[in-house]
């Protein structure tokens, strides 16, 4: 359903940054912080790679109309939104050191 005023766009917007949030932190323990912290050129570099990377194959499905194999449109353009919010905690200084990091597990 199209949102059709400000409060039922409000709603919609909140529904997909909570399923961006599942999604981040989901891969957050799967991955753990040190693919971003230790990538090569450093943390924004690493992710400038991984979202031209990203922006790359969005391009190449919607110019060719090819049908993705493994990721949707729509999960890239997730991965994309957490890539930025990601961007957003290193410049923060929020992202985890990977020395300190634990999971979870205290």
């Amino acid at each position: 359903m199209k949102p059709k005023n400000i409060t039922e766009f409000d709603n919609e917007a909140l529904k997909i940054y909570m399923m961006a949030h599942r999604v981040l932190v989901s891969k957050q323990t799967d991955y753990g912080p040190s693919n971003i912290a230790n990538a090569p050129g450093g943390p924004l570099n690493g992710l400038r790679v991984r979202i031209f990377d990203k922006v790359s194959r969005i391009n190449n499905l919607l110019d060719t109309g090819a049908e993705p194999e493994n990721e949707s449109i729509r999960d890239s353009f997730l991965d994309l939104a957490n890539y930025a919010i990601i961007g957003l905690m290193v410049l923060n200084d929020q992202w985890p050191d990977p020395k300190e990091w634990n999971n979870g597990i205290s």
